[in-house]
């Protein structure tokens, strides 16, 4: 069994993809280069987390909702840490509970950033209070140079299944390159470029390109990139939002290009190694990994932000990238 856990609460795929480095960072100082990892089943992490070697199993627990859903998930967290029998712990967040069911389940070393009443809870000092308005990746690098665990890089480096890359690679095979990859969904609405931008969009890039254009944003966005796909009249465009999550994250390891908006596939591209330009209107801009190209508008992040971002802007901006091709080792 293995005896070092890492809990990450944050529901999204993009929070299991930036706190890759430090997963294998903590594994590598641990027993056996191995951690235990928690994640909500939202993050997708046991598919995303198949082919990590630093990574000996994942295991789901449910973290939101309710006043008395959140309590209830308290004490299933207990019971779950109580029966793996760990004896380490590292909380990669700055939230009270997973420390709270920590030390209810008796788990010896409890370590976390300490920001908040978090702080009573666990072993290790915590970081200082200076860092409570830092991104949380600022937390864990100063949490994990106070600890004295060696953090090479905060490069993601996702490893796709060999089989997932064979399969797309077949998929795909006759589609003309460069493979451009264009990511319509976000987990919040607000996060979300507007149609008829993506339409005009859509429509710009298939003039500059001779290449595929693939839209991804899972099933639910389906019947709308179908829609986006009639309204640009464009030719040698996929609507590619059937994928499975793994076969999209494949697919990205394979484009030569992403476009899209702040977003799980946006951290997908990046951690494949695939030039990622993401719009960022509403939200802080993404810094830890070199393959994020942010697209701000004027004047910076803001409520109105992503109706600043015009397509021709963002035209402009991907244009000397349209007849890259990926290199890979």
């Amino acid at each position: 069994m293995t005896p070092v856990a890492v809990i990450q609460p944050k529901p999204g795929i993009g929070d299991v993809i930036w706190h890759l480095p430090f997963i294998r960072a903590i594994a590598a100082a641990s027993p056996g280069g191995k951690i235990a990892f928690l994640a909500p089943p939202t993050s997708s992490a046991r598919e995303l987390l198949a082919a990590e070697p630093s990574v000996a199993e994942t295991i789901y627990f449910e973290h939101a909702g309710s006043e008395l859903r959140r309590g209830l998930n308290l004490i299933r967290l207990v019971a779950l840490l109580r029966k793996n029998r760990f004896r380490t712990i590292w909380i990669l967040d700055r939230t009270l509970r997973p420390a709270v069911a920590a030390y209810l389940a008796g788990i010896p070393e409890r370590i976390g950033v300490g920001l908040t009443a978090q702080r009573r809870f666990i072993t290790n000092p915590g970081i200082p209070q200076s860092h409570w308005h830092d991104f949380p990746i600022e937390w864990l690098v100063t949490l994990l140079a106070d600890m004295g665990v060696p953090l090479a890089s905060t490069e993601p480096n996702l490893r796709v299944p060999d089989e997932a890359l064979a399969a797309i690679g077949t998929k795909f095979a006759n589609a003309p390159r460069p493979w451009i990859v264009l990511g319509i969904a976000s987990s919040h609405a607000d996060k979300e470029w507007p149609d008829r931008y993506w339409s005009e969009f859509l429509h710009g890039l298939r003039g500059l390109t001779s290449g595929t254009i693939l839209l991804i944003g899972g099933a639910a966005q389906s019947a709308r990139a179908q829609k986006l796909i009639a309204s640009a009249a464009s030719a040698d465009t996929i609507n590619a939002c059937d994928l499975e999550l793994i076969e999209a994250a494949a697919l990205l390891h394979h484009a030569d290009l992403f476009i899209g908006n702040d977003s799980g596939p946006l951290n997908l591209a990046a951690a494949t190694g695939t030039n990622a330009f993401g719009l960022f209107g509403t939200t802080p801009v993404l810094k830890y990994s070199k393959f994020i190209h942010p697209i701000v508008p004027d004047g910076g992040p803001g409520p109105d932000g992503l109706q600043r971002i015009l397509p021709a802007h963002v035209l402009e901006q991907v244009r000397p990238y349209l007849s890259r091709r990926k290199q890979t080792a």
